[in-house]
């Protein structure tokens, strides 16, 4: 039997957690899967399974053995994939995985007409905040925001990350429009709380030359979801600040408005991340995809070193 289709069945067990169903994703009967495994181990001189009469159990080493399968067979896949398809019209599925507020704002406005554009491509789709191992869950490209720090990975910056100071029209009217730092101390603050770490996002504020500074500010109100962030603010709960993105629909429909020009965080690695394996090949699915949402989002003002927040209106001028 040769070596690939050993390692199909290795990862399908790994997967499936029993020889039974691994035979049954393959196509074959349980004691062809377990003699492969069995010769693979031997192979190996190593133990990948722990084996009992109620249950199988990967062993550290089938774990590690596993990682590295799983990479080359997805990177071989791609390969032949681009070589088949190097004249056609890209097709299969593409699996895109993308932080929820992104995802929601942006994306849902961009695949209908990606789609059409494609429709040999099939799209699956992928919404949440997790830092989901691209690589082990076989994404094929994730659009993130914040940092990237995974040597596997290239991160393709797709706009910097702006952040616009807002209010709604009703709090402004209730409570007057803040124009110092001391100002801020008397009025309500939104803030965003960091699932994974349970950290504050912190606030930039304007000092008397027009320079945003980090602040220390309390906050009347607290939130791990961007959009109900953007709604409590729109609602008249307060002031916040909320990335462009979390940001336009709400300034767009005048149920915000923006209090001072855009902030940029001084990590000048920091942005929106479309991010995809290393590979010698990048399949013509993700090629494609990734032109389609640069364009996009040039359109609107958009790209590697800018965001249409640069030129919005603030209602406080220095």
């Amino acid at each position: 039997m040769d070596k690939l289709r050993t390692l199909e069945m290795f990862l399908a067990t790994c997967d499936s957690g029993s020889f039974a169903s691994a035979a049954k994703a393959c196509h074959t009967d349980p004691s062809t899967v377990s003699k492969a495994i069995s010769r693979l181990e031997a192979q190996l001189n190593l133990t990948l399974f722990q084996r009992s009469t109620r249950q199988l159990r990967i062993t550290d080493s089938g774990l590690r053995y596993a990682s590295t399968v799983r990479k080359v067979i997805h990177e071989l896949t791609d390969v032949e994939q681009d070589l088949q398809h190097v004249n056609d019209a890209p097709s299969g599925t593409l699996r895109v995985n993308s932080a929820v507020c992104y995802g929601h704002l942006y994306l849902s406005t961009i695949l209908p007409a990606f789609c059409k554009r494609y429709p040999d491509i099939k799209l699956d789709l992928e919404i949440n905040d997790l830092h989901v191992d691209i690589i082990e869950n076989n994404i094929d490209i994730a659009i993130r925001t914040g940092f990237v720090k995974d040597s596997r990975l290239i991160a393709r910056r797709l706009s910097p990350m702006d952040f616009l100071t807002c209010a709604s029209p009703l709090y402004l009217k209730e409570h007057g429009t803040p124009r110092t730092y001391q100002d801020f101390e008397h009025h309500r603050w939104i803030g965003f709380r960091i699932k994974e770490t349970r950290q504050l996002q912190p606030i930039y504020l304007p000092n008397e030359q027009g320079q945003f500074e980090l602040c220390e500010l309390q906050r009347t109100h607290l939130t791990d979801d961007g959009e109900s962030m953007a709604s409590m603010c729109a609602n008249g709960m307060g002031i916040a600040q909320l990335p462009h993105f979390l940001a336009k629909q709400y300034l767009d429909s005048g149920a915000l408005v923006s209090l001072y020009p855009h902030i940029r965080p001084p990590q000048i690695d920091s942005g929106v991340f479309a991010i995809y394996p290393k590979r010698e090949y990048l399949p013509a699915k993700v090629r494609v995809f990734l032109d389609f949402l640069m364009t996009a989002l040039e359109e609107q003002g958009e790209n590697s070193q800018q965001t249409w927040a640069q030129h919005c209106d603030p209602q406080v001028k220095f």
